[in-house]
């Protein structure tokens, strides 16, 4: 007796409903995403067990290292342009180019004294970062009793988001407390009493 042969049917199923759902979660993950900038510096910060969280946006974040280099950021190339621009006017003798503004911009975060600005912000954002990490911002007195650091502060105050600016302070475990001490000093004397102090989380040891 001969096998009956059964016919195969041929599967077909229709790909295009989940192309359109991986297309739209790409494009839901690329439009909210946040792209970390490297930073001029890489810090450790002491540990702590708060778990107070940072304030994500309208934050100028003021990083210290381990030498005590000074190196300021904020978290939108709007508000950086911002912050320049401001600075800009207290110095008429501070002139950069259109290139050079983008490339400080773009930084996550910047530490140079004024009068190397010219000369860093010509390279790439890459080797800016190797450069200003030997640099810092100076604390030394120069505009009317008022330091760089504090110009630049003061700039950002000044600029359209500072009545919603918040001050975070990240500065490395092995930081001198004397350069701390001196910088929160100088947060003072322009009444910026109130900010965060950036740290990793530890356990709390058990008794």
């Amino acid at each position: 007796m001969g096998k009956i042969k059964i016919k195969k049917a041929d599967v077909w199923i229709d790909m295009t409903p989940m192309s359109d759902v991986m297309v739209l979660l790409l494009t839901f993950f690329m439009l909210t995403s946040t792209f970390v900038k490297n930073e001029a510096v890489k810090v450790n910060a002491p540990g702590s067990v708060s778990e107070i969280k940072v304030p994500e946006t309208e934050v100028l974040q003021i990083i210290v290292d381990k030498d005590g280099k000074i190196f300021i950021g904020l978290d939108k190339p709007g508000y950086m342009q911002e912050m320049l621009e401001g600075f800009k006017s207290k110095f008429s003798g501070l002139s950069l180019s259109a290139m050079q503004e983008k490339n400080f911009v773009g930084l996550a975060s910047f530490g140079m004294p004024m009068n190397k600005m010219s000369d860093v912000l010509k390279h790439e954002a890459g080797d800016v970062n190797n450069l200003q990490k030997e640099m810092g911002i100076p604390t030394d007195s120069i505009n009317g009793g008022m330091s760089e650091f504090q110009c630049w502060v003061d700039a950002a105050r000044n600029s359209s988001f500072g009545d919603k600016m918040k001050v975070a302070i990240k500065a490395d475990a092995a930081t001198p407390y004397k350069v701390v001490k001196k910088m929160m000093s100088e947060l003072q004397d322009m009444s910026e009493n109130r900010y965060y102090l950036i740290t990793t989380l530890k356990k709390e040891e058990a008794e």
